[in-house]
């Protein structure tokens, strides 16, 4: 058995992965999360290399591991053998930004918000300074 795997996931794989997670994560895939997940990958200079034509792979991947009992730790052990600790407090950002797409974070979403939270050890007064930000560049009239 060969020791050495090498891992086909980059960072920005782990970031989209991570985003379509909170996007399915109430069931619904809805329009503007799709409209913002695509918005932030091809705008954001940490996607600046990033392959858009894989979204359909990451998401497929993402949808195979919640069908799936242990789903979410699996997508968690993926993010933490390929994304580097520096990109967490980023990658909960663009989590929120997805939640607070259409206008309403739902109890789905913030369930895997909280999850994303601890499994990516962002502090709680940096998580509410995230989530305010969020909440303020998605709000509406």
């Amino acid at each position: 058995m060969n020791d050495t795997i090498e891992h086909a996931l980059s960072p920005q794989d782990c970031l989209v992965m991570l985003m379509i997670a909170v996007s399915v994560s109430d069931q619904t895939v809805r329009t503007s999360e799709l409209i913002k997940i695509e918005n932030q990958v091809n705008t954001l200079p940490i996607f600046g290399t990033f392959d858009i034509d894989r979204l359909p792979q990451l998401a497929n991947t993402v949808y195979d591991l919640f069908a799936e009992e242990d789903g979410l730790d699996a997508l968690f052990g993926l993010v933490r053998d390929n994304m580097p600790e520096k990109l967490n407090e980023t990658a909960y950002a663009l989590c929120c930004d997805v939640a607070a797409a259409d206008g309403t974070i739902r109890v789905g979403e913030l369930r895997l918000l909280e999850e994303i939270r601890d499994e990516l050890d962002i502090d709680r007064l940096h998580a509410g300074a995230i989530e305010r930000g969020a909440r303020a560049r998605h709000m509406t009239i």
